[in-house]
């Protein structure tokens, strides 16, 4: 029905128009004929600009408006005050701005739900002290507190059912702010995250509130111990103390006093000791993170059998001993042990078909890789890196169909790579970094064309780079370090367009650098590192809202690259901003083409310890985003040109060892901070920092002309002093020769009998020879 027909239907109680497409004059010029109207929701409906301040602030029987996810901005009509029976009221995720003390929501006495989340007020919760009715108030992200001193000793009236304050901009001092929370006893909903509360964990809060149900307190500064309230609370959900600095044991009887319990987050925190087999008591337990604190042990057998767990995560902890069969959990997708100390094979997880993530990396797993996750046709992630996991690739790792994120690198892996990971259609990110993998490079990444991310580098591969990697369109990150590749560049590796990072550093390729590699766009298209989302577990973790924490958690391919001098790793969205070219230590030729000039996005540039020669290109002066630019070790001359003292952004500058001479460019901006060492081996470069100076006294020191050739009687003259001093000590050295055999009998006798036996072997040797 077209929304003009609607206008005839006065008696209309309830309007929802969510997610249409509305025009800016609705609420001002339709919306008052619906004078009977109760409920009006119009989120998400593309409005734009300021509140009308007349129409819609005429229906004084409106009981419910939703005004959220919109675009309008500035301060609220004080005509909303007239909504004098208004119960619920959502403008959240809008750009309004403000101080709420200025505005009529503090009026409408009625009001139960108040949600002001992702705008720009400033906020007093103080002004709703004597709001009876008031139930839920929901301030998140953006908005400002501005008298959060002023709460030391205050009771309000209402009793919150639903708290959430997150994320929000205290302007005073928030170290007395949860003191009104000693009043409430009706909480279910409570979520106080990011906002650098601290001091002694709120156990009282668990105490006094019977009825809560979910609490978020994620990334505070609270300290202490973890105590359960006296008596069981079977409502409770949802718990998450992550981001803190929590110390002491999980509770032993966790299982009796919250015996529904859905999700348990207790990460980043100094948590220490065994884990409790309480945990494995918890039947409804879905999602368990209890990663990056201290915990020690070993895992028992039958640690969670009777949980319907659909995420573990106990990465980063100091878990040790063998990872024991203890998963048998049906509906388990998340599994992460990484960053422990478990030693031996991984057992058997084949009959975990749900399984979409499997994280095991950095501990001290051994033996070869096992051939039964062939059989776990959901996966999505294998994480195996850092361990000591030896022999080949087996070919069952080509099995999983939906297979994205694979990561096997820093083991001891050898053999090539499976020609049928050809078949892996689907992977996005590949890492084999740091084995001992060799031969040439197949075709098995050839039908890959959703790879974003091939790192292949520190291992034994030989031959030439292949053309065909030109034709992976989505290839982001291309990491080919450290091998034995010999040959050109091919010219088809220009066909990347979203390329971030390309490494090609110390193999043995050669010849001159491919002017088009200037064609690389160096632009965000996509982010590099998505997380995996699989079917089944990420319902379930968007449902409970975890799913941004849990899944970013997980997705962590790390990227090695030397940059700035330092090889570092980079991992998440930080991949996105980075656009750099290492082509060092390979033995490149001929001069530096002057398109590289054109890739004005780049970030860092090596091309070290090759054989290049030529001029600096001036153009260089217009990579304005450029950090790192070494040319060390090659064959460069000429002077450095001066137009690079515009790069302002430059941290990490070396032109060492080549024959550049001349000035440098002005001891000034960014070439004010590099030393001399960052020019060394250049002996003909003069100006600061070095010791050299330009001035002409410095060259008349050296020779800047030929040496006056000598005359032809010069030359004559030395020629004939040479003759005679050579004849005169030939004749004192024949004398001296024939005074000593006449002198001395014995040596007169020795020498003609050696001359005798000389010339008869030579004599015969002759003849022999020639019969």
């Amino acid at each position: 029905m077209p929304i003009a027909e609607l206008f005839n239907l006065s008696s209309l109680k309830e309007l929802f128009l969510d997610s249409s497409s509305l025009h800016n004059d609705f609420l001002q010029n339709h919306v008052a004929s619906f004078t009977s109207l109760k409920v009006l929701r119009v989120s998400s409906c593309g409005l734009t600009g300021t509140l009308p301040d007349r129409g819609w602030c005429d229906l004084k029987n409106l009981e419910e408006l939703d005004l959220s996810d919109n675009e309008l901005e500035g301060t609220l009509p004080l005509c909303l005050g007239n909504l004098s029976s208004i119960r619920i009221l959502d403008i959240s995720h809008n750009q309004f701005t403000g101080n709420i003390g200025s505005t009529p929501i503090p009026n409408l006495k009625s009001i139960e739900f108040l949600c002001l989340k992702y705008n720009h007020f400033q906020v007093s919760l103080k002004l709703f002290a004597n709001h009876s009715s008031l139930k839920a108030f929901l301030v998140d992200n953006g908005n400002k507190f501005i008298d959060e001193a002023a709460f030391q000793s205050w009771t309000p009236k209402f009793q919150l059912e639903a708290l959430s304050v997150s994320n929000f901009i205290m302007k005073n001092s928030n170290s007395n702010f949860l003191n009104f929370l000693y009043h409430q006893f009706e909480l279910r909903y409570l979520h106080l995250s990011r906002g650098t509360f601290g001091g002694a964990f709120p156990n009282w809060l668990f105490e006094n509130n019977t009825r809560l149900e979910i609490i978020y307190l994620v990334d505070n500064s609270f300290v202490g111990p973890f105590q359960l309230p006296s008596h069981p609370n079977p409502n409770m959900s949802v718990i998450d103390l992550s981001h803190n600095k929590l110390r002491g044991h999980i509770p032993s009887n966790i299982s009796l006093i919250f015996p529904n319990l859905r999700s348990l987050n207790l990460s980043k925190n100094y948590f220490q000791g065994t884990l409790p087999a309480s945990l494995g008591e918890l039947k409804f337990l879905a999602f368990l993170d209890l990663s990056n604190n201290q915990f020690s042990g070993e895992l028992e057998e039958h640690q969670f059998a009777k949980a319907w767990m659909r995420l573990l995560k106990l990465s980063n902890n100091n878990l040790t001993g063998r990872i024991p069969t203890i998963f048998h959990l049906s509906m388990l997708s998340f599994l992460q042990l990484d960053g422990n100390n478990f030693v031996g094979e991984i057992p058997d997880l084949s009959t975990l078909n749900g399984l979409e993530v499997l994280d095991m990396s950095h501990n001290s797993l051994s033996g070869n890789l096992p051939r039964w996750m062939g059989n776990m046709s959901n996966l999505v992630a294998v994480l195996l890196s850092d361990n000591q996991f030896k022999g080949p690739i087996p070919s069952e790792f080509c099995k999983p169909y939906y297979l994205q994120f694979l990561d096997l690198s820093e083991n001891n892996l050898s053999g090539s790579i499976p020609s049928c990971f050809s078949e892996l259609r689907n992977l996005q990110h590949f890492f084999l970094r740091r084995n001992k993998l060799r031969g040439p490079m197949t075709e098995s990444f050839v039908n890959m064309t959703y790879l974003v991310t091939l790192d292949l580098g520190e291992n034994n591969f030989s031959g030439t780079i292949p053309n065909w990697i030109g034709n992976l369109s989505n290839l982001g990150i291309l990491i080919l370090r450290g091998n034995q590749f010999q040959g050109d560049i091919p010219i088809h590796l220009c066909n990347l367009s979203q390329l971030h990072i390309f490494d090609l550093s110390s193999n043995s390729l050669s010849g001159s650098l491919p002017p088009c590699l200037s064609h690389f766009p160096f632009t965000m298209g996509f982010h590099l590192l998505q997380p995996p989302w699989g079917a089944t577990a990420s319902n379930y973790l968007e449902k409970w809202g975890h799913a941004d924490l849990f899944l970013t958690s997980i997705y962590k391919g790390v990227v090695k690259f030397t940059s700035k001098w330092n090889s570092l790793n980079y991992t998440g969205y930080i991949l996105d901003h980075i656009y750099a070219i290492d082509l060092s230590c390979n033995r490149f030729s001929g001069e530096i083409p002057s398109q590289f000039g054109d890739l004005s996005n780049l970030r860092a540039l090596n091309l070290s310890n090759n054989s290049l020669s030529g001029l600096i290109p001036s153009s260089f002066s217009k990579l304005k985003q450029l950090e790192s630019l070494d040319l060390s070790y090659n064959n460069l001359n000429g002077q450095i040109p001066s137009q690079l003292i515009e790069v302002n952004t430059l941290a990490v500058f070396s032109v060492a060892h080549n024959n550049l001479s001349g000035p440098l460019p002005d001891f000034k901006a960014q070439f004010g901070t590099f030393n001399d060492s960052c020019y060394e081996g250049n002996p003909l470069l003069c100006g600061s920092p070095l010791n050299n100076s330009c001035e002409e006294t410095h060259f008349a020191s050296l020779p800047t002309h030929p040496f006056k050739e000598e005359s032809e009687d010069d030359g004559f003259m030395n020629m004939t002093f040479f003759w005679v001093t050579f004849l005169v000590t030939y004749i004192v050295v024949l004398f001296s020769l024939a005074l000593v055999l006449y002198i001395n009998s014995y040596w007169r006798h020795a020498w003609f009998y050696n001359i005798e036996v000389c010339f008869n072997t030579c004599y015969y040797f002759v003849v022999d020879k020639f019969q």
